[in-house]
């Protein structure tokens, strides 16, 4: 059973202020007007939204913003991503230096063993427990799937997890449900992943996934 997170007093990170990025907003101040909300994203028109539901907003660029800002001792109390780039991944790659981190294209084959990818135009794979579109507000039940009502499937990051497929070793973080359509994870958890890719030598992917869905990167670390 996945534990619901409980949350109060909360201060949140909204990377990208997109059609994904408003809707948490929304629907986390409409849960709790005390909510430190904060949106980033270069548009001004999006920004403008956020501020109107009582967001703080900064003009940057997400990933930038996040590398600058956010340190073991200070930032928010989580992160959601909202942008259509691998977040968690970009910003590892920031944090450990480019020239040291890169970016590796997932070897032929892999695919065979994740479920239903589907290649992203920056060469990451998007993954998915559904082949269906899934309705926006599912609230990730425990024994389940909303749309199908099908006994729900193992839990994607789980799955990523234990993927073995030429000795690449996997670093997966869970993206964790605050709502409806809403998922993010701590920044601890960042630092975490990020320790554990410092220590790795050679080739691996990095996975961010929610309990049905996940987005893939492969790399290598000098």
């Amino acid at each position: 059973m996945v534990r619901r997170i409980s949350l109060f007093m909360e201060t949140i990170w909204i990377i990208g202020a997109g059609k994904f990025g408003l809707r948490a907003a929304k629907w986390l101040l409409n849960r709790d007007q005390s909510f430190d909300v904060t949106l980033v994203d270069q548009n001004l028109k999006s920004l403008y939204q956020a501020e109107k539901l009582g967001c703080r907003v900064k003009v940057d660029d997400g990933i930038t913003f996040l590398y600058r800002n956010l340190t073991r001792a200070t930032g928010p109390d989580w992160i959601v991503p909202a942008v259509p780039v691998h977040l968690a991944w970009e910003w590892c790659r920031m944090h450990l230096g480019k020239d040291r981190v890169t970016p590796r294209v997932l070897p032929q084959g892999i695919e065979d063993v994740l479920p239903n990818p589907m290649n992203g135009a920056t060469g990451d794979a998007y993954v998915s427990h559904a082949n269906f579109l899934c309705p926006p507000n599912c609230n990730e039940p425990d024994d389940k799937c909303t749309k199908t009502g099908k006994s729900r499937k193992p839990d994607m990051f789980r799955l990523l997890a234990e993927v073995d497929y030429r000795a690449i070793a996997p670093f997966v973080i869970q993206s964790v449900q605050l709502g409806p359509g809403v998922g993010g994870y701590r920044p601890a958890v960042l630092f975490d992943l990020a320790d554990r890719i410092s220590r790795h030598q050679g080739v691996f992917f990095t996975a961010t996934a929610c309990r049905c869905h996940g987005v893939v990167s492969g790399g290598q670390i000098r």
